[in-house]
């Protein structure tokens, strides 16, 4: 497997292609900083009552903080933000109050496959760790994701797309973000958590979503 590591900083990369076949990307966030961030670019509406939210994580942070994974804030509100926390419990937190789950695979150096699921007509909600999922928790029923904001990686945004604290940033390998405004079936979780071939996020697809990203984070692209 070629890698090909590209730097660069507050750059659209739309995706792409190497010769001879596709081309897999991870971002690199290697320090923690106040400043260095990724945003993505959503391919329809963020208004959503229900979706599955996966990417792949590495990070050797262990016991020392709690980490961002994923940030969605529009104006006034967090609208959706996914998070481990401190004690290593994974959360996630729709405008308010978190539904926090315990699960027994700690995310760490190796890399996790991680997904979140809610439907708000039902207020369904799991998460799934390298396609085995948790108990199920009923969170926000009939609650509403609004579109309108960013979405970004490496960083937790106190107001909108500012105020920024090192002390919550992510550092280490993020890829393979999906995200989807409907709910997976188990067995499509599972087979994507295997790389096997399953129905692209209709949101957010990895294979050609458009990342913007600004300060120390490195793209690292690879022939799949």
């Amino acid at each position: 497997m070629k890698w090909v590591a590209v730097y660069f900083s507050a750059i659209f990369f739309p995706a792409m292609a190497l010769a001879g076949g596709a081309v897999g990307r991870t971002l690199v966030f290697p320090e923690e900083t106040a400043n260095t961030y990724v945003e993505m670019v959503p391919q329809k509406s963020m208004t959503m009552r229900a979706f599955t939210l996966c990417m792949r994580v590495a990070t050797e942070l262990k016991g020392e903080r709690e980490v961002i994974l994923f940030a969605y804030r529009t104006r006034y509100f967090d609208e959706l933000n996914v998070w481990r926390e401190l004690d290593g419990r994974l959360s996630f937190a729709l405008s308010g109050e978190a539904a926090i789950f315990r699960v027994p695979e700690d995310l760490g150096a190796l890399e996790t496959h991680l997904c979140v699921v809610w439907d708000s007509s039902s207020g369904q909600s799991q998460l799934y760790v390298n396609g085995k999922k948790s108990l199920m928790k009923i969170y926000k029923k009939n609650h509403t994701v609004q579109s309108g904001g960013k979405v970004i990686l490496g960083q937790d945004p106190d107001s909108y797309m500012g105020e920024f604290d090192a002390n919550q940033s992510f550092t280490g390998e993020i890829s393979d973000v999906n995200m989807w405004d409907y709910v997976l079936s188990p067995r499509l979780i599972q087979d994507l958590s295997e790389g096997k071939a399953v129905p692209r996020g209709n949101v957010f697809d990895w294979e050609t979503v458009e990342l913007k990203l600004n300060g120390n984070v490195h793209l690292v692209t690879y022939e799949l």
